[in-house]
C-alpha cells in the first residue's frame, strides 16, 4: 500500500479559499451588452438604437451632457428603466429573462449619494445584499469590502452614515457595491458630489479597487477627465445616441464628430493633466 503524501495548501491561496468554502472576492465578471436599444420618456427620446459592449474586466465610461441618455443606458443593465426596444444581456443572459429583484442582488450599484440607510450603522449597511441573498459569511464579506475601500469595520463599522464625511459615505456606498462579489458594477457619477481632493482621493482607490477585482464596470459621469482617468474605454453620448465610442486617445487624436471635438477642447485642461 502506497504512501500518501499530505500537501499543504497555503492559507489565504485561491486552493485553500475554495477548499475551506471561502469565496474569493477576485473573480472573471461577465460582460455587459446592449444591441439597438431605444427608449422615450413620453415624447422624449431617451435612446435611440443604441448598441455597447463592456468586456469582461473592463471600466467603460458614458459621458453626455444632461438628456444624453447615459444614466438611461445604465439602468437598462439592472432593469430599473425597461427599454422599449432591444436586447440588454449581463453575460449571456437576457435581463428581462430574470426576477428584476434577483438581478439587482448580482449587480453593484452606486448612486451620486450613496443611498445609504441612514439608520443603519455602517458594517450593516454593507452587509445588506449578502444577507438578503443569505451568504453565510455575509458579516465578513461586510467586513472585508470595507477594508478594501480603506475603511476598517474595527473603527467604521459602528458609525451611522450621518457621522462620515462625504468621502467616507461614498466610500462606503462602493463597499456596499462590492461586498456581494458581484461581476459587474454599474456607478451613476459616484464622485460628482464629492470637493476636489475627496473626489480624486476616492478615483484612485476606486480605480485600484476595481482592477485588482477584475470587476466589469460601467460608470456614468459628465466629466471627460474623470472618464479618461478611470475607464478603458469611453462612450460620448447625445440626445440618445452614441457619437463616438474609443478610448480616450482616439476620441483626443481623432474626434469622430464635431460635437466630440468640441465636449475635448473644453475639456482639455483637465485632459493635458492626464498626460495622454
Amino acid at each position: 500500500m502506497g504512501v500518501i503524501t499530505a500537501t499543504r495548501t497555503p492559507k489565504g491561496s485561491e486552493a485553500w479559499r475554495q477548499a475551506s468554502g471561502v469565496i474569493s472576492l477576485k473573480r472573471m465578471p461577465p460582460l455587459l451588452t446592449a444591441r439597438n436599444v431605444s427608449h422615450r420618456f413620453g415624447s422624449v427620446t431617451a435612446l435611440a438604437d443604441v448598441s455597447i459592449d463592456v468586456p469582461a474586466g473592463r471600466a467603460v465610461a458614458l459621458v453626455g451632457e444632461s438628456g444624453s441618455g447615459k444614466t438611461t443606458l445604465l439602468r437598462c443593465f439592472n432593469r430599473l428603466v425597461e427599454p422599449l426596444h432591444g436586447e440588454v444581456r449581463v453575460g449571456d443572459k437576457d435581463v428581462r429573462a430574470q426576477p428584476a429583484v434577483m438581478l439587482r442582488r448580482g449587480i453593484g450599484y452606486v448612486q451620486q449619494h450613496g443611498g445609504l440607510l441612514p439608520h443603519w450603522r455602517v458594517l450593516r449597511n454593507v452587509a445588506l445584499v449578502p444577507m438578503l441573498r443569505e451568504m453565510p459569511d455575509a458579516t465578513d464579506a461586510a467586513r472585508s469590502a470595507l477594508d478594501l475601500v480603506g475603511l476598517p469595520a474595527s473603527d467604521f463599522g459602528d458609525r451611522f452614515p450621518h457621522e462620515l464625511s462625504g468621502g467616507q459615505r461614498q466610500r462606503v456606498a462602493l463597499a456596499r457595491s462590492i461586498a456581494a462579489r458581484p461581476g459587474v458594477i454599474l456607478l451613476d457619477e459616484p464622485f460628482g458630489a464629492l470637493d476636489a481632493i475627496s473626489r480624486a482621493e476616492l478615483q484612485e482607490s476606486f480605480d485600484a479597487m476595481r482592477r485588482d477585482l477584475s470587476v466589469t464596470t460601467l460608470l456614468v459621469t459628465h466629466d471627460l477627465a474623470e472618464a479618461g482617468r478611470l475607464a478603458d474605454e469611453v462612450v460620448v453620448m447625445r440626445a440618445g445616441r452614441i457619437e463616438q465610442q474609443g478610448t480616450m486617445r482616439t476620441l483626443i487624436s481623432a474626434p469622430a464628430t464635431e460635437y466630440v471635438a468640441r465636449l475635448i477642447e473644453r475639456a482639455r485642461a483637465g485632459l493635458e493633466a492626464l498626460q495622454l
